[in-house]
């Protein structure tokens, strides 16, 4: 039995099952672990969402929400505000099961933590300043909101947005639900207190040399969560990184990259490449 993490699909249906016979998956066997964005961007986000959703009712697959897939909430809502002309949701949008597709993946986690192995997935990260329980707690805290039967109204008028960028336990209301969800699905850069910077598309490398106090996420010093390996995406400029108790899965797959599928078993990275479907560019 081997379980396998899966960078962001955005829609790359054909990439996927192209990963899937090169690694030789047995769904008898082995578990996927789906690191978030499911959809959009790509030419198949229907056919992603379809599978991931029948392997995870089959007990054979988990995922953890990004941002693209809360774009396709909000987009089922009515919420265009944030749409994007390169969004590839109409597919879903307009299928007859959307309904059911849709209520299950506002079902879905932030996090998940494995049963057996000190690892745990999210879509962009944990701030330097949350334990991994406390983490853990605060996605579920998340969650139960995404989940009430109010859910549409909490997307229409309460998630978007990049404020607060400054977390503090005595966040409350949506404030806090709204910080919890960008920290999961939004970080790239923060302070050291978990002051979020949405503005900085640099690479590390190049953001080294403008001193800034804002460092990636998982490089500060005092990071309370380095007792865990900690699988993320989201990020596709960074490229590879298995440092800092960190292992990074977005490997570009959407820009003519990789798609990457980490066997958290035996550590190894297992990659094929893939035709540009998306021009490449500081993309999210």
């Amino acid at each position: 039995m081997a379980t396998y993490i899966i960078g962001d699909l955005q829609g790359c249906f054909d990439e996927l099952q192209q990963l899937l016979k090169h690694i030789d998956y047995d769904p008898y066997q082995d578990i996927l672990w789906f690191a978030g964005d499911i959809v959009n961007r790509g030419p198949k986000s229907l056919e992603c969402l379809q599978f991931v959703q029948a392997l995870n009712l089959e007990g054979k697959a988990q995922i953890v929400l990004g941002n693209h897939d809360f774009q396709l909430l909000a987009a089922y809502c009515g919420l265009h505000d944030y749409a994007s002309k390169t969004d590839t949701l109409e597919d879903i949008l307009s299928h007859p099961d959307v309904d059911s597709l849709i209520d299950w993946l506002r079902h879905q986690p932030l996090m998940i933590r494995h049963p057996v192995h000190s690892a745990v997935l999210v879509h962009a990260g944990i701030p330097p300043q949350w334990t991994i329980d406390q983490a853990y707690n605060l996605a579920k805290e998340f969650e139960q909101t995404l989940q009430a039967d109010d859910w549409q109204n909490f997307i229409t008028n309460h998630l978007f947005g990049s404020k607060p960028k400054q977390w503090h336990d005595g966040l409350q209301g949506w404030d806090r639900l709204r910080y919890i969800a960008n920290a999961f699905t939004r970080m790239r850069y923060c302070n050291a207190e978990g002051k979020l910077d949405f503005k900085q598309k640099h690479t590390p490398k190049q953001l080294q040399r403008s001193r800034s106090e804002f460092l990636p996420w998982f490089s500060h010093a005092n990071r309370q969560n380095k007792n865990s390996e900690i699988f993320f995406g989201h990020w596709s400029t960074l490229g590879v990184m298995d440092a800092y108790q960190v292992h990074s899965t977005d490997t570009g797959c959407l820009w003519g990259g990789y798609l990457t599928a980490y066997c958290l078993e035996t550590n190894k990275r297992h990659t094929i490449s893939c035709n540009i479907i998306c021009k490449p560019k500081a993309n999210n």
